[in-house]
């Protein structure tokens, strides 16, 4: 069940959150980067002024995204900072598509002021971008060596959107 998310949620999300970052290559951060600062932050932020999703089984959070609004009003029509993640041992089953096609529906219907949406990808998470494009984000570009890997290496982070009516 797909339902937006409430601050009861925090701890939820946060052991979600935990879960995912322990897998290398996901989101950016570690599993000891993800404090209760942090996902309170980001679940605060979207209740805010932007949309938090969560799917929900079992009683419990298999999958989040969230997006929120940034502070200066000149991106008042702009959704920014948008972060998914799904449990370890539910990617692949479908709920990642359904959680975000949720989110682009709750803009489409209900949010008429959100015109943009923004996202970054690691470059090495071609499945990720490859998913972003099929759902309607394109490539804005490419930030070259600003993803420091473990190994010592770097990759690029690539910054994509989705237009509301683009042409």
């Amino acid at each position: 069940m797909i339902r937006p998310a409430t601050l009861s949620d925090l701890n939820l999300i946060a052991k979600l959150y935990q879960s995912v970052a322990a897998i290398p290559g996901g989101i950016a951060r570690q599993a000891d980067e993800i404090s209760w600062e942090y996902v309170e932050h980001n679940l605060s932020k979207s209740l805010q002024n932007g949309i938090c999703l969560v799917a929900e089984e079992d009683n419990q959070i298999v999958a989040e995204i969230h997006s929120y609004k940034l502070v200066p009003k000149v991106f008042d029509h702009v959704l920014s900072e948008l972060t998914i993640v799904v449990h370890p041992d539910r990617q692949g089953k479908g709920i990642g598509k359904e959680i975000f096609t949720a989110f682009l529906q709750e803009v489409q219907n209900n949010r008429p002021e959100i015109l943009r949406i923004e996202l970054i990808a690691r470059e090495s998470n071609g499945k990720a971008i490859n998913f972003y494009q099929k759902i309607g984000f394109f490539i804005e570009g490419k930030f070259e060596r600003r993803i420091a890997n473990p190994d010592g290496t770097f990759e690029a982070d690539i910054p994509m959107a989705w237009v509301r009516d683009r042409i």
